[in-house]
């Protein structure tokens, strides 16, 4: 798929992947670019960024019947919806100490907002011949989160969904692209990205590089163009992936390892 002329909605675009994915598409030619955000101003200032073709909403992607909201006003005001790109996140340490609600928002956020924009814009998509769903998982989605029990469960599901909706739906024309990442420089990785040394977390996900946001949105790009499943800005990630499905249990053996090196207990 190309972009241009094309409707987009996306969301978590106030900052990161997100409003580097909003101004790539407004430079691949998109008609509109809608930019959401939990937070309402940033996704503004993302709008105000890119000018005419973008306008922003506040949305929380927890809340199934405000994705309804946003997609009906969209086509309200364009008449389709092209691509939706499904991108908001967030970090989460923890697992079994976590309340079952920690986990429950974080599947929210990472699994169910994946669901109910499949929900809002597929039915209109097939009636007009076809659209994209970019999904935003992690490199966690394929391998794992070792210090985050709820990522790395939420970001594999979101992977999983990802991969049911191409099977059922891309014969009906609707394409899907997964984004598995590892380290980008995003809110995400909190103040002392560029202090990897000392974080736990940050090393873990660092140790192929961090990349910057326009770098990964631009893979992004590529891969709709190329209507290719997995978006791997890491390489490397490909390398593992295949290490952990040809000998699962080396890998965890592996993994184990690289957690204590890490320091974990």
């Amino acid at each position: 798929m190309e972009l241009s002329d094309k409707v987009a909605i996306i969301t978590g675009a106030g900052s990161g992947i997100g409003r580097a994915l909003a101004q790539g598409f407004a430079a691949e030619g998109a008609r509109a670019v809608v930019c959401t955000d939990l937070d309402e101003a940033s996704a503004a200032e993302t709008a105000a960024m890119i000018g005419e073709v973008a306008t922003s909403a506040a949305l929380d992607v927890g809340d199934e019947r405000a994705i309804e909201r946003v997609t009906t006003e969209t086509e309200e005001t364009f008449g389709s919806v092209d691509v939706f790109v499904s991108n908001a996140g967030y970090g989460l340490r923890g697992g079994l100490d976590l309340p079952t609600d920690e986990w429950e928002r974080m599947m929210n956020v990472h699994t169910w907002s994946h669901l109910s924009a499949a929900r809002a814009v597929i039915p209109g998509m097939i009636e007009r011949g076809g659209g994209y769903l970019l999904n935003t998982a992690s490199a966690a989605g394929l391998l794992t989160q070792i210090d985050s029990g709820p990522y790395a469960v939420s970001k594999h599901a979101a992977v999983a969904f990802a991969e049911w909706v191409s099977i059922n739906y891309g014969e009906e024309g609707i394409g899907v692209s997964v984004l598995c990442p590892q380290a980008v420089r995003t809110n995400i990785l909190g103040p002392r990205a560029k202090e990897m040394s000392s974080d736990s977390n940050a090393r873990q996900a660092a140790g192929d590089g961090i990349l910057e946001a326009d770098e990964v949105a631009q893979a992004c790009i590529d891969a709709i163009r190329e209507e290719r499943f997995l978006v791997l800005p890491h390489p490397e990630v490909a390398t593992y992936f295949q290490r952990k499905a040809t000998d699962y249990d080396r890998w965890l053996r592996g993994m184990r390892r690289f957690r204590s090196r890490l320091g974990g207990k």
